[in-house]
């Protein structure tokens, strides 16, 4: 430890004489490598008066070539939404006219400049991180954010978000918080544990505070209970007892606690008209020093008596009046009377100016209240609404639960509570919403009470989806008029049904929703919906097919007018793919996609993604599939959500990748993901059959099945893996009970990719006269179709029959053209299945060229990027796209202009479009066969 002078700083003040070396040593790191365009945050943690703010005030006070900006928490100001981030964005506003036009929009709507509403949380994060690599343009940035603990949820939020994005920005990231683990976010950053001082460098800073020599037995003492903490060591030494020590003092008693007893002890030997205007600085947590002046004349208080707090080392006065710690003015705060403290929060609200801060205003007024007032219960309301247009949920949620305090009518008390309720579920905390309900249900009656007891089965199922939750949810909705009761019982089937692990709980829920009769006509789209996933577990294939048609259908041709969540349209996507409509299902996905992009509905945009990279594998483009999830992974990453892997186990499947398989198979089930059963299932089926694991199959087939037959879903699709399993290890019946489903479907729903499911099953398992022919419809079939890997695999079972049946040079041609048609897609396992059988056929496979896939030497990141911007995309567009910033995707390009040898965006988009030619190379060969024949065109649905 060495000595310098006195920082100034705030806090513990003299503890720079005794600076911490080391500590300091890793904030210089992080600004140096920030000055190098390697930017990154840091959280430094420890206990109150651990010296964290002096610390970062002595690393930062003499960075001259840094641009600094400042934030701090205030427990007060908690739930104003975007608090921390209007101190900490408003010295550089006047940047944002560089930003696009979307983050802009949605920057003025959280300062109040624009007439947007319910911007997107990860828009706002972008468009601040926007904000700062425009300032980074011309000076480093240093963000200090102190006080983490008590920042409002969306600050937080957009804070951690950008935090986690500066990697290749000339900005560094500093928060101060007394506990990491206990703030959402902070813990996933790089720790900096501030601890006590040392005995040796603690006696030396007393020695610094005190008079005089103290009486060794004293010094011990403060020492012991101090236990390193520079503030306790400098409040402790200037107590009024003898020497400065106080004369009883409870021993080692918590430090903040005795902290806190020292701060109220000093306040009150104050006069009365100072305490009273302390009181009124410590209710304003912003320091606003001309506010405070005028509330101060309302009381008829001198606002120059803070000068005596000043003396008494309360606070700073400045251009903004800074109490010494959070521990004085929460001290000080709690310890003044509720009188005391109302008739403070009354002044500062009507001095507050309604125009520019109605909410702060009315947050104030409701301190200052002592009962019920309806009237400002109201405006308490109506700042609930603006929290929420501006996607404040967490704000909006604690505007109505004050104003349900402060109802004086019960009836309207319950219905604030039970919105809040509601803003508490969107804003993630389910737990505090069920305690919400649990209150008003106490004073509601009639139907009421029932919309409140769906609100908490919802809540419970949230919380999680157990037996007790799902029978909870379908009682209530018994309960409710049928059109809400329809919309409730969707929610509970959509929600458990690929995870759903309790044989005959779907078929239940079924039966209670059908006592509800058939809804009236015209049948909504959400109604049309619900009958058709009814219809699939519980009716046979042919008479279930024909509602699930009409659901797709209307839900098509309702694009502008069907208002259904996300999911709603994700259950029309899952339809549209048992139905094996490929024309449906690319459509629907496709629109899915664009709606999310066009609205900004960036939670619902990975989802969306997920199922437009379901298309992307059917129609035999998977490094396009995988681009896709990368996206839908980085929006997870962007928006802190759990990734929901299912799709990630089958395109792994597809691919014959096993090791990756048995990676993402342990994540299923930890940390808040689903299990997802029926697409494992699926996917294991897939991945056997590829890899030749032919019983390994047949049992992941067989468990769907029976999943299905017991009344709980199953991707339609797993039938035809049962089929090619089933036969290759000759359990016939099986297999001949599967292609009986197929064929009821394909002649319910003729698309040519049923169709063609079903003649492929027909011909493997062999029981026609003419499976030649049966093989050749299915390839042709398939070549109508978009679902390229589909119509390649049936080219390989094609081609392994000729094979058996001694066709030898005819097996080649098809196995040949499999191959290649598999390798070009990157099924591996299948594409490796038929060389097999060419190398036993006696002839080498064509080996897959290293150039063949000129982008593999990328990261996931790279490649992602390196195709949006082939595409046409400028850095700043894919930046928005990928929620990162223009310079980390400029770096992102420069690490892949290395990695491929080139220099020029047209040289990137040439490789690019050989990638993309790879994906897709089956599209441009001949529809059906490689040898110059013909399938005969005919209906197999047509009649014998």
């Amino acid at each position: 430890m060495t000595e310098k002078p006195p920082s100034g700083g705030r806090g513990t003040g003299p503890v720079a004489f005794v600076a911490r070396e080391d500590e300091r040593s890793v904030i210089d790191r992080l600004l140096a490598e920030a000055a190098a365009g390697r930017g990154g945050p840091l959280v430094v943690a420890g206990e109150a008066g651990i010296g964290k703010s002096t610390l970062i005030d002595t690393a930062t006070e003499a960075l001259d070539e840094y641009t600094v900006l400042r934030t701090s928490g205030a427990a007060f100001e908690q739930n104003l939404l975007y608090a921390a981030l209007h101190q900490l964005c408003a010295p550089v506003l006047e940047r944002r006219g560089k930003l696009p036009s979307v983050q802009r929009e949605a920057l003025e709507a959280v300062f109040g400049l624009g007439r947007q509403t319910s911007p997107e949380p990860l828009t706002v994060g972008l468009a601040v991180l926007g904000l700062l690599h425009e300032v980074a343009r011309k000076r480093p940035v240093c963000c200090v954010i102190d006080d983490a603990q008590w920042i409002d949820d969306a600050s937080r939020q957009v804070l951690v978000f950008v935090a986690r994005r500066v990697e290749a920005e000339r900005i560094a990231m500093v928060f101060a918080a007394r506990d990491a683990a206990g703030v959402p976010g902070l813990a996933a950053l790089p720790q900096l544990a501030v601890a006590g001082l040392g005995h040796e460098d603690a006696r030396r800073l007393l020695g610094t505070a005190v008079r005089s020599g103290l009486d060794a037995e004293l010094v011990e003492r403060i020492l012991a209970e101090a236990a390193g903490n520079p503030l306790a060591l400098l409040e402790f030494a200037h107590d009024d007892g003898p020497f400065g020590v106080p004369r009883a003092r409870p021993a080692l008693s918590p430090v903040g606690t005795a902290l806190e007893a020292q701060f109220v002890h000093r306040f009150e030997q104050l006069p009365l008209d100072t305490r009273s205007v302390v009181v009124l600085a410590a209710a304003e947590p912003v320091g606003d020093l001309s506010l405070l002046r005028r509330a101060a004349q309302l009381l008829n208080l001198d606002p120059d008596a803070l000068s005596a707090a000043e003396d008494a080392g309360l606070l700073e006065l400045g251009p903004r009046l800074r109490f010494r710690h959070p521990l004085v003015r929460s001290a000080l705060y709690t310890s003044a009377t509720p009188g005391l403290r109302r008739h403070a929060h009354g002044a500062l609200a009507e001095a507050t100016d309604a125009a520019t801060d109605p909410d702060r205003q009315v947050w104030h007024r409701a301190h200052a209240v002592v009962g019920p007032d309806e009237n400002v219960a109201s405006e308490l309301e109506r700042s609930s609404e603006r929290a929420r247009a501006r996607g404040g949920f967490v704000a909006a949620a604690a505007f109505m639960e004050r104003a349900a305090q402060l109802s004086p009518e019960a009836g309207r008390q319950s219905g604030r509570l039970i919105a809040a309720a509601r803003l508490r579920l969107q804003a993630g905390s389910p737990a505090t919403a069920r305690t919400l309900v649990a209150k008003a249900e106490l004073r509601l009656k009639d139907h009421r009470r029932t919309q409140a007891r769906l609100l908490r089965a919802r809540i419970d199922f949230q919380l999680g989806h157990t037996p007790q939750a799902t029978a909870a949810l379908i009682d209530v909705a018994a309960q409710l008029p049928p059109d809400q009761a329809r919309e409730a019982y969707l929610e509970a089937f959509a929600s458990i049904m690929f995870n759903d692990n309790r044989p005959g709980l779907l078929k239940s829920l079924g039966v209670a929703i059908r006592r509800q009769g058939r809804p009236r006509a015209p049948a909504r789209p959400v109604d049309l919906l619900l009958l058709a996933l009814l219809d699939q577990i519980t009716l046979p294939v042919e008479q279930a097919v024909p509602t699930m048609l009409g659901a797709v259908t209307a839900c098509r041709s309702a694009t502008g007018t069907f208002t259904g969540s996300p999911w709603q349209m994700n259950l029309v996507c899952q339809l549209a793919l048992d139905l094996r409509d490929d024309k449906a299902l690319r459509e629907v996905t496709d629109q899915q996609v664009e709606v999310a992009r066009g609205q900004g509905s960036l939670s619902t945009l990975p989802q969306a993604l997920r199922y437009q990279a379901l298309a992307s594998i059917a129609g035999g483009c998977l490094a396009e599939a995988a681009d896709i999830l990368a996206e839908g992974h980085a929006l997870d990453e962007a928006a802190g959500t759990v990734r929901v892997i299912g799709v990630d186990l089958i395109l792994a499947a597809f691919r014959g990748d096993a090791y990756h398989y048995s990676e993402l198979k342990r994540l299923m089930g930890l940390d808040g993901r689903p299990r997802e059963t029926a697409g494992e299932q699926f996917a294991r089926a897939v991945l056997h059959n590829g890899l030749g694991n032919h019983d390994a199959a047949l049992r992941a087939a067989l468990a769907a099945r029976s999943r299905h037959q017991e009344g709980s879903y199953c991707i339609w699709g797993v039938y035809p893996e049962l089929v090619e399993a089933a036969v290759r290890v000759g359990r016939l019946q099986e297999a001949a009970d599967a292609v009986d489903l197929l064929e009821r479907q394909a002649r319910a729903n003729p698309t040519p990719w049923a169709v063609a499911e079903w003649l492929r099953g027909k011909a493997l398992l062999g029981r026609a006269e003419d499976c030649d022919a049966l093989y050749r419809d299915a390839i042709d079939h398939f070549a109508r179709t978009g679902v390229h890997l589909y119509h390649a695999r049936a080219r390989l079972v094609y081609g392994e029959w000729l094979d058996g049946q001694g066709r030898r040079a005819e097996a080649r041609v098809e196995l040949r053209a499999a191959q290649e048609m598999l390798s070009a897609a990157g099924a591996d396992g299948f594409a490796e299945r038929a060389a097999r059988r060419l190398r036993a056929a006696g002839e080498k496979p064509r080996a897959q060229e290293s150039d063949d896939d000129p982008l593999a030497v990328l990261t996931a990141r790279e490649r992602l990027i390196v195709n949006k911007v082939a595409a046409g995309g400028s850095s700043r567009e894919v930046a928005a796209a990928l929620f990162l910033s223009p310079r980390t995707i400029d770096t992102h390009l420069h690490n892949a202009y290395r990695k491929l040898g080139i220099s020029s965006r047209q040289q990137l988009r040439t490789l690019s479009g050989r990638a993309q030619d790879r994906t897709v190379g089956e599209r441009r060969g001949p529809a059906a066969f490689t040898d110059g024949r013909q399938a005969r065109p005919r209906s197999p649905l047509a009649g014998p």
